[in-house]
């Protein structure tokens, strides 16, 4: 069970990605270069993300940057502590032999994780979530985005909203 202390810290955390992410656009995939990762763990982590948000009708964590966005997050808002123990976390997975199992295989060994309530692993599904979330198409394709509020029903079918509503 995480106290509160250490979920205001992974607030404070998020929050500090979050805002880092308004500096400027998502790098172009091809010419995207890790800064806290190597290439491996960044490979690892894109890999992960998208098995926890995988492509359906909207894109996927991997199209949406969400490696990037951890990445920079690492970089930038994560003392040497937290990015070793985020580093640690990503050694234990294993990464080559993580990525060179079939794609059912890694998805039953994260669900195993996250049924065994793994500290690294969900703190890593936390940030896909806010990672996925905050960006542009994670706010605009995925959720229903009202950048200027209506007016206020309080009575609407959940057929007529469909997907998560935020403003």
């Amino acid at each position: 069970m995480i106290d509160r202390r250490e979920a205001l810290r992974r607030t404070a955390l998020a929050l500090a990605g979050i805002l880092a992410g308004c500096k400027a656009r998502r790098t172009p995939a091809a010419a995207w270069r890790p800064r806290a990762l190597d290439s491996d763990q960044a490979e690892l982590l894109a890999t992960i993300a998208e098995h926890i948000l995988p492509e359906t009708d909207t894109p996927g964590a991997r199209a949406v940057g969400v490696h990037q966005f951890i990445d920079a997050l690492v970089a930038e808002s994560y003392g040497a502590e937290e990015r070793q123990r985020f580093l640690a976390g990503l050694a234990a997975l294993d990464g080559r032999a993580f990525l060179a199992r079939p794609a059912g295989e890694q998805l039953a060994l994260l669900r195993e994780l996250d049924r065994a309530g793994d500290p690294f692993f969900r703190s890593l599904k936390e940030l896909t979530l806010v990672g996925y979330y905050t960006s542009e198409i994670g706010a605009t394709r995925e959720l229903h985005h009202a950048p200027v509020p209506g007016r206020y029903d309080g009575c609407v079918p959940l057929a007529q909203i469909g997907r998560t509503w935020a403003v």
